[in-house]
């Protein structure tokens, strides 16, 4: 299987299990979080996250996806950034790890991933996307699944694309 960089709304992506950017009280909020709990269907989606909460930094919990194509949400607490620490950058790359592995316990063959804390938690984007990729990577080393990088930002998206020289899908 493979890693894919898309460019689109992550909620409308075609794929067993979409993950969320959370916090750790699983609170629905804005950005990437508030775009998947409106299209999940906010209040359901709530009372569930309501019953796994709070997690941790770093964990991976598992949700039913409401009104989405996908089967499930996999929300995840990314670290806040503060600074130039390997215990964020340890904590981030965990939220991909823990997040690919609830998506192989529940036999997903494809998974969205946004960029994890880049937005209101300040990850710097470029660093964020490596710890991605890296981790993906990994995984995907042992294990058998279509991963999809999404990117909100176009030049960001660009830019990784020739980074990494990954190849873009139009999923």
């Amino acid at each position: 299987m493979s890693l894919k960089f898309v460019c689109q709304d992550i909620t409308k992506m075609n794929v067993d299990a979409i993950v969320n950017a959370a916090n750790q009280q699983l609170q629905g909020g804005s950005g990437v979080c508030g775009a998947i709990f409106k299209a999940a269907g906010w209040q359901k989606l709530q009372d569930e996250c309501d019953s796994l909460a709070p997690i941790k930094t770093g964990e991976a919990v598992v949700t039913s996806a409401g009104n989405l194509a996908a089967s499930y949400i996999i929300h995840t607490a990314g670290p806040v950034y503060q600074g130039k620490s390997s215990q964020e950058e340890t904590l981030l790359a965990a939220c991909y790890h823990n997040s690919l592995r609830k998506a192989v316990e529940r036999n997903c063959h494809s998974i969205a991933f946004p960029l994890i804390s880049t937005g209101i938690y300040g990850f710097p984007q470029e660093a964020a996307v490596k710890i991605a990729v890296e981790t993906i990577q990994e995984f995907l080393l042992q294990n058998e699944l279509t991963v999809y990088l999404v990117f909100f930002d176009q030049a960001l998206f660009t830019k990784s694309q020739e980074t990494f020289q990954l190849s873009a899908t139009d999923e």
